[in-house]
């Protein structure tokens, strides 16, 4: 069925899915927002149990999209896999290890005899919350920067620096990306709290919360962006595979692809109308809805600036044409084709989890949900 469609076709394709899954687990990463918030935003234990409950219902679905979107990438483009998760190993692996900890906290947080106490489990939330999200937007910020690494003619790669991958900490752009995952993780927390709570006690809260993490999101992310669209890029030519330096690549990208660059201008808007949906009516619940989209839309409109327009999405700072792009570093045609017809049940994942996320938050979390029924239905 799906026979008729090119080899380039089905690279960009796949590209498309790694964005869009890219983009659903950003929007996800607000349960590890949230975890940061637990100790500030929370003033009484029954708050925090309320923040951790309301956190509890979503952490798995963040969790398996994580791993869904590792797995779509080793098939689709095993290349990157191999070079970066071998080469960038303690960075991947200090994520990893946020991401176990997180699993282990929810699970024991509230666990009778536990001789490490709730509080060591909500530190542990924290930290997952705090570096989990920073991690992931520094490494992305690499699809943009470059990476130090070379892969010869048989696609053996080899990393080029000591410190495996936690070197991208030194890159601002990197960083400001990072940072603005952080906050952007937080204020879509905040937002998902306005949905699923029902505590008169937060509603005060939130407008002021939410002012100063939206304001730092906006500096951090102002930051990358500017700073990316007159940064060098590398270019490949489609036809000889000849990688070369580009001035001024990601401007041009946003200039030469005007749909992507009216999705990311949508993904913003929507992102900053909830922000200021939330500040004017802080009581209401819809601001979530502005911003979740509006987060999905330009995460999706970022990875395609880094992939497509014949970009190299994995820069090498080390050799230049050991550059990945989605052409050099692709599964063959006969694996993107038969991963493509799996593709086609996107779709009803998708409705799936829409079902699945209406189902549980059919309540609201209430104080009396966490103080009535004993530790038997709380995390």
């Amino acid at each position: 069925m799906l026979g008729f469609l090119s080899y380039s076709f089905l690279q960009h394709y796949w590209w498309a899915i790694i964005s869009l899954l890219a983009s659903l687990l950003v929007f996800l990463l607000f349960v590890q927002g949230g975890q940061t918030l637990l100790f500030s935003f929370a003033k009484k234990e029954v708050e925090k149990t309320m923040l951790v409950n309301a956190l509890g219902r979503k952490w798995e679905f963040t969790f398996t999209t994580l791993v869904t979107f590792g797995g779509a990438f080793f098939a689709s483009f095993p290349l990157f896999y191999s070079t970066s998760f071998g080469g960038a190993y303690w960075a991947w692996m200090a994520l990893l290890f946020c991401f176990i900890i997180q699993a282990v906290s929810y699970e024991f947080r509230k666990r009778p005899n536990n001789f490490l106490g709730s509080r060591t489990f909500e530190i542990f939330l924290f930290v997952n919350g705090f570096l989990g999200t920073i991690l992931i937007g520094t490494v992305v910020g690499t699809f943009f920067t470059g990476a130090n690494f070379i892969v010869d003619d048989f696609n053996f790669s080899k990393w080029q620096h000591p410190l495996g991958g936690l070197e991208a900490v030194f890159n601002y752009i990197n960083v400001s990306l990072g940072l603005a995952v952080f906050f952007l993780a937080r204020v879509l927390a905040l937002h998902y709290f306005m949905n699923s709570i029902s505590y008169h006690g937060f509603i005060e809260r939130y407008r002021k919360t939410i002012g100063l993490n939206a304001i730092l999101f906006l500096v951090f992310f102002l930051i990358f962006l500017v700073s990316i669209l007159f940064i060098d890029g590398r270019s490949y030519d489609p036809t000889t595979g000849v990688v070369s330096l580009e001035s001024y690549k990601y401007l041009h990208n946003i200039l030469e692809m005007p749909v992507n660059t009216v999705v990311l201008l949508a993904g913003v808007v929507l992102v900053l109308y909830g922000i200021f949906y939330s500040l004017k009516s802080p009581e209401k619940k819809r601001a979530i809805w502005f911003s979740g989209p509006g987060t999905v839309l330009t995460v999706f409109a970022l990875f395609i600036l880094a992939g497509y327009n014949n970009t190299c999405y994995y820069p090498s700072n080390a050799d230049m044409q050991s550059s990945l792009n989605i052409v050099n570093s692709s599964s063959s045609e006969y694996t993107l084709t038969a991963m493509s017809y799996v593709s086609l049940m996107v779709p009803f994942v998708v409705l799936y989890i829409f079902y699945a996320w209406r189902a549980i938050n059919k309540e609201d979390i209430t104080e009396a949900e966490v103080t009535e029924h004993g530790d038997t239905h709380i995390y």
